[in-house]
């Protein structure tokens, strides 16, 4: 069964969502991002993706409060990322909740690092975050593409143990216009053991299931459920499975 993971990406303490990440074209959904959190444990979410929209900007982490809140006053296991760029930065996400971090833009600028992190901590809470253009690695929230190749990118990792990689293709995220299945389905063909967790372009429950028919183990989605293409009650069934 597909995990479900919705997201809340933060600016300014708020939850809103981009397109394409593009931050002009940010829209605010609700100014208390805990609302949001406390909705989906409602609803029988159990995990929750949390991006500090403001620390990938900043290369540093900013919204931490903003984790502290959902982590301490809900039972949803948080995923987090956006500006971890130091020890300190992951020092301050973990102890301020999040069970998990994705580091992106750390793993192709500071490889070092990054391999410390999972060395120390273990692939159980490190996640890649592996967000490409044209199957090319994009870095800094998406403003600056480099010409690190996905595939290799991922298989670099996975020699090192990452088991978790969150795959978003940049020009569907916020679009609303389908999730690339076709690119999973190749980095899933070349990797049948990867725990992959697709992110961008979800628009609505169909896409959702076609995922799940194509294997993909996890997805992450977020303004198909703001505006409402998604709902609780929809994702009932494949919550209760």
């Amino acid at each position: 069964m597909i995990e479900l993971i919705p997201a809340i990406d933060i600016i300014g303490g708020k939850c809103v969502r981009l397109s394409q990440g593009d931050y002009a074209s940010q829209k605010v959904y609700n100014e208390h991002p805990l609302e949001v959190a406390r909705m989906l444990e409602d609803g029988g979410i159990r995990r929750l993706h949390v991006v500090d929209l403001d620390g990938a900007a900043s290369h540093h982490i900013v919204n931490y409060k903003v984790l502290e809140e959902i982590a301490t006053r809900t039972s949803l296991v948080v995923d987090f990322g956006g500006g971890l760029k130091t020890d300190e930065d992951l020092r301050i996400a973990f102890e301020s909740g999040a069970r998990m971090v994705t580091g992106g833009s750390i793993a192709v600028k500071n490889p070092e690092v990054f391999s410390r992190w999972i060395a120390t901590y273990g692939a159980e809470r490190i996640i890649l975050g592996a967000d490409a253009k044209d199957k090319r690695i994009a870095v800094n929230g998406w403003k600056e593409d480099s010409a690190l190749d996905l595939f290799e990118f991922i298989d670099g990792y996975r020699r090192q143990s990452i088991t978790q990689v969150i795959c978003t293709d940049i020009r569907r995220d916020g679009m609303l216009q389908g999730p690339a299945v076709d690119l999973y389905r190749e980095i899933l063909d070349r990797d049948p053991e990867l725990h992959l967790i697709a992110s961008g372009g979800v628009s609505g429950m169909d896409d959702i299931y076609r995922l799940e028919e194509a294997g993909v183990p996890g997805v992450i989605f977020g303004k198909a459920l703001y505006e409402g293409r998604i709902t609780l009650d929809l994702l009932r069934p494949l919550l209760d499975a």
